[in-house]
């Protein structure tokens, strides 16, 4: 699996989870719910940015390591 992309995946999916949590909690008046929805949805922005980094991280590897090929050849 490409660096990062299971964060990336999971905090999308939490992102969206949150958002029926919140818009859940504002249709029910349940303000707790919508509460608990916002705070899904930065935890899920949170991984999402987590893979990304991983993934940035992880195409420098690979420039580097083909920066080095080519000179060594």
């Amino acid at each position: 699996m490409a660096e990062g992309l299971g964060d990336r995946l999971k905090g999308k999916s939490q992102e969206v989870a949150g958002k029926v949590q919140e818009v859940a909690g504002e249709v029910t008046g349940n303000a707790d719910q919508e509460a608990k929805g916002e705070a899904k949805q930065a935890e899920g922005k949170v991984n999402e940015g987590k893979g990304n980094v991983e993934g940035a991280l992880g195409q420098a590897k690979r420039n580097v390591q083909n920066a080095v090929d080519d000179v060594t050849r």
